[in-house]
């Protein structure tokens, strides 16, 4: 072992002090479409034992631009249980000349509140060493010493887009005597290279092209290739833990993260029995799931078992707030206390879709819903908002699974596929055509699914506030009077519903005594890149429908000239209908557009962006009236 730990530490010692970073070695297929480039990172970790884990990093990027300033920031985190050392800041210039150097003392010490904590006890160290010339290159060494050996999770070389990447670097020095598995995640953006001697395991990637987004690309992190690791052994703030198989980290989860913080106090079993359940399991549900979203807010709570184990239930109880972790334990124990089974369940809430893998248990996820099984379905509890409906998780928690943590071990469990029409929007419309071009129209909008989560932020809007909202949205109508009514969250089906009325100008026009306008005002116009070099997938996050039906009344002396062919499209991305019917000298218009989610390769999306353009031109299809 003595003579891998030698050759670990003289690689990094090369690595540290010998490289050049003058610009213009950049080789030039890294500069297209970077704002920065990685020169070189690396993280060299050294597992001594289940309690110890050392880590050194070295990070090296040359800001291209001004764009890439926020690449030059250097973020250390820290907390009671990492000890950081060795802090080493310096600058260089474009001819790789060191211009300025830093250390501890010129950082800022803030607490780690990415989300307006309320409490936590994780830190950061943050420099931001920006130059006014172009290009320079910031280089950071720190080193970290670390009781929490489940860190020893991932290496993923890029982080963002933008950014191009000439070499990174990750080592794992096991000189602990605990299995580690490994997991690699290959992508076509670069290719691994990876050697193991002895205890040391090796893994680089070079030449890594900057990323530039597209419209429709899936998360960065499905973009990324990367490689994953795994002790079977390991500690959480002093809390030894298996990770053997999903089961063994399972029940450590539940007895050292979730049991303890679940006691049924005298005061939770008086609140469930205040509330004189009734009904079905599904009704007992629905009433304490509403009790508690009346009661809570949210608030993030990062201390504790490394910001994973929630706040005691009793606390949420007296206090009234939470984070998600905090607010689904105490819907737990509410339900407990009622005699009703649930579980604290893990979960990647994430727009493209992230799922554990059954074969490789390691800590990780990234938001807690709870899962709660009846004798007619499987509840589901998204425990974060006030606002949100009963049974109803968000289009970035369906379509994968999560960790349902139990006393016995944990079991995998698949959420919700939702299908398109419960993802809709419902419109009914009646329209007033002017003689001068202008419109009245009175319209009942509904939304359910992926769009009622969508409209959930008008809830929180003030009256003008809503007004403006909607004006924007419909920006493609010459506003001048609108009135929202009826503004209604139905928490039980999950809809969002409300009333339009509004007056625009010009939005018929005329050509001598006639008048011409557009079959379809309300919708939102989308608007692809038709750039013919895609280079990245695309991804429908989320299906839905349109369900669209206006009412056109003409002005007395008019009819309509010629009344339009009904059509259809279906492809595999999706389907589009629109059908017109004459009626009592009134025009019934009926369009239906269904979007399937889905994850596509680059080659599709000419056909995808020509699916589209079909719709918009028939959304655009213009109908003539002839005074008569």
């Amino acid at each position: 072992m003595n003579k891998f730990y030698i050759l670990w530490c003289a690689i990094l010692s090369v690595r540290v002090f010998a490289q050049d970073y003058n610009a213009s070695l950049i080789p030039e297929n890294l500069l297209k479409d970077a704002n920065a480039v990685v020169r070189e990172s690396a993280e060299d970790y050294v597992l001594k034992s289940v309690k110890e884990l050392q880590v050194k990093q070295t990070h090296a990027v040359t800001i291209l631009n001004s764009a890439g300033d926020e690449f030059s920031t250097v973020v250390i985190p820290y907390n009671p249980n990492t000890k950081v050392s060795n802090i080493k800041v310096e600058v260089y210039d474009a001819a790789g000349k060191l211009s300025k150097t830093y250390s501890k003392k010129d950082f800022n010490d803030y607490t780690n509140n990415p989300s307006a904590a309320l409490y936590v006890d994780d830190r950061i160290l943050v420099l931001r060493p920006m130059s006014s010339q172009y290009p320079y290159t910031v280089k950071s060494y720190y080193e970290t010493t670390t009781s929490n050996t489940v860190y020893l999770n991932y290496f993923r070389p890029v982080t963002s887009y933008d950014m191009a990447v000439q070499k990174s670097t990750f080592t794992v020095l096991n000189s602990s005597g605990i299995n580690v598995r490994t997991k690699i995640t290959d992508r076509p953006l670069a290719k691994l290279t990876h050697s193991t001697e002895g205890n040391l395991m090796k893994y680089s990637y070079e030449n890594i092209p900057a990323l530039k987004h597209e419209d429709l690309a899936p998360s960065i992190s499905y973009l990324v290739p990367q490689v994953e690791f795994s002790p079977e052994k390991f500690t959480l703030e002093g809390k030894e833990g298996n990770m053997t198989d999903w089961n063994s980290f399972g029940k450590w989860y539940y007895s050292q993260l979730i049991n303890p913080v679940s006691e049924i106090t005298p005061e939770i079993r008086a609140e469930v029995q205040a509330l004189n359940l009734s009904g079905t399991t599904s009704d007992k549900v629905k009433t304490i799931y509403q009790y508690m979203q009346n009661k809570t807010r949210y608030v993030l709570i990062a201390m504790g078992i490394g910001g994973w184990q929630p706040m005691p239930a009793a606390e949420v109880s007296k206090k009234g707030y939470g984070d998600c972790k905090a607010l689904t334990n105490y819907m737990r124990t509410l339900l407990s206390a009622a005699g009703i089974n649930s579980y604290f369940s893990v979960i990647y809430d994430d727009h493209s879709v992230i799922t554990f893998d059954k074969d490789f248990p390691r800590m990780s996820g990234n938001h807690a819903i709870l899962m709660v099984p009846t004798e007619k379905e499987t509840i589901w509890l998204e425990n974060t908002s006030q606002q949100h409906a009963f049974n109803h998780l968000s289009f970035t928690s369906h379509h994968r699974n999560v960790l349902a943590v139990k006393e016995d071990g944990i079991q995998i469990v698949d959420t919700p596929v939702y299908k398109p029409e419960q993802s809709m929007e419902k419109l009914n419309a009646k329209i007033h055509l002017g003689t001068d071009g202008a419109i009245a129209s009175d319209v009942r909008f509904e939304f359910s699914g992926g769009q009622y989560d969508s409209n959930l932020r008008l809830l929180g809007l003030k009256n003008d506030e809503i007004q403006e909202t909607l004006k924007n949205r419909h920006y493609n109508l010459k506003i001048n009077e609108l009135k929202v009514n009826n503004l209604k969250n139905d928490r039980d089906e999950g809809k969002i519903g409300y009333d339009l009325s509004l007056k625009a100008n010009g939005f018929s026009k005329k050509i001598g005594n006639d008048l011409f306008f557009p079959v379809m005002p309300f919708y939102e116009a989308v608007m692809f890149s038709s750039n013919d070099e895609r280079k990245l997938p695309f991804e429908n996050s989320f299906p839905f429908q349109d369900d669209y039906e206006i009412e056109y009344s003409i002005p007395v002396g008019y009819t309509f000239a010629e009344i339009p062919k009904s059509s259809s499209i279906t492809t595999e991305f999706g389907s589009y209908t629109i059908d017109f019917t004459p009626k009592d000298g009134k025009l019934m218009v009926k369009r239906v557009l269904t979007i399937n989610k889905g994850l596509y390769p680059k080659e599709k999306y000419k056909d995808y962006l020509a699916f589209r353009k079909q719709t918009a031109s028939r959304d655009n299809t213009k109908i003539l009236l002839t005074k008569l």
